[in-house]
């Protein structure tokens, strides 16, 4: 056989796009692998936590501790303190634990009873209850602290509620299946809608449904973050990608390979990049912003099961709830093995 010719200058740059663009259904291919401007993470220290059913994590700058919502009460962990751990409240599934700034108190999220919990962090008393529409799952507070968005998973509603009178104020009505949200702008919200693979907008000002944003090709997502000086927000999707959305054009503009089973984003405004904990992979995928174009750098191993954290801005210390899993277990959540709950702390 003759030697084939060679390929033309034209052919190969052609080719090598194609190569390159594993996710086709990407508007915008943006992203590039670039050795990384700042320093990796790495685990310096686990902490032992009681064990149970964990979701998100939060941390309390007030007070430098980490919050954990788990299940039946909350846990206040210190990690500068020997690791010290309490547990408060008494839970109906908790899902969000907030400290609500400038006090001593947290907002937390109840889903089997739809209710929001303010409870005293210093004694563990419930200050208040709030009733609202079923399943309230995520929950932020305004960039003032005096204001709280409660995301409801299965009734698809907004619930606003003033933290001074402990009481709702205003409903925006979405669609079910919200997920994590940020606050957007002076008057917007933005909210991932898992089922339907989609961001939803929330008009503040006028109490409305605003804006949809498809994001085809991202299954799933869940965590949502966002960089506000970029203008860029960042969907960790359940399908091994995270959605990086150009909010101003209410646009998909690329789709970036990380890990899988992410349920949290983080934006880490220091070193401008974003930070996706991915559970099954045991994985923190790390996505730099140059400007507004994305960088997909070298991901972090943590553990199996880490899927939430919480970042400390100060020191960048990262902490993750992780735990061992019964193998073998064919229900969807299998049971924890006893005493492997713990708080994975990864540091720069």
């Amino acid at each position: 056989m003759s030697p084939m010719p060679p390929m033309p200058p034209i052919y190969r740059l052609i080719l090598s796009l194609v190569i390159a663009l594993t996710l086709p259904s990407a508007p915008v291919a943006r992203a590039s692998t670039q050795t990384p401007t700042a320093p990796a993470f790495q685990p310096v220290a686990k902490i032992a936590l009681p064990d149970g059913r964990w979701d998100y994590a939060s941390f309390d700058a007030d007070h430098h501790r980490v919050l954990v919502a788990h299940g039946q009460d909350v846990l206040l962990i210190d990690p500068a303190g020997g690791g010290a751990v309490r547990a408060i409240g008494m839970i109906a599934g908790a899902h969000q634990a907030l400290a609500i700034p400038n006090t001593d108190t947290l907002l937390v999220t109840s889903g089997h009873d739809a209710s929001v919990r303010i409870l005293d962090a210093t004694s563990g008393a419930e200050l208040a209850r709030i009733i609202v529409p079923a399943d309230p799952d995520g929950a932020i507070l305004s960039p003032d602290g005096r204001t709280a968005y409660v995301m409801g998973g299965d009734s698809g509603v907004v619930s606003i509620i003033d933290l001074a009178a402990r009481a709702v104020t205003g409903q925006i009505a979405l669609k079910p299946g919200l997920e994590g949200a940020i606050v957007a702008g002076p008057h917007l919200l933005a909210i991932n809608n898992e089922p339907l693979h989609e961001i939803e907008l929330a008009d503040l000002a006028t109490g409305k449904a605003g804006d949809v944003i498809a994001l085809p090709g991202c299954e799933g997502p869940t965590g949502l973050a966002y960089a506000p000086e970029q203008g860029m927000m960042l969907s960790a999707c359940g399908n091994g990608v995270a959605a990086l959305v150009d909010l101003a054009q209410r646009r998909l503009v690329a789709l970036l390979r990380i890990g899988q089973g992410p349920d949290a984003a983080i934006w880490q405004a220091a070193h401008h990049r974003f930070l996706v904990p991915c559970g099954r992979s045991g994985t923190l995928a790390i996505i730099r912003l140059d400007g507004r174009r994305a960088h997909v750098e070298p991901s972090i191993t943590t553990e199996i099961s880490a899927r939430t954290a919480a970042l400390d801005p100060h020191s960048a210390e990262v902490f993750l709830p992780a735990a061992r899993f019964q193998p073998g277990a064919a229900q969807r959540h299998p049971p924890i093995m006893p005493g492997s709950f713990h708080l994975l702390v990864m540091a720069p």
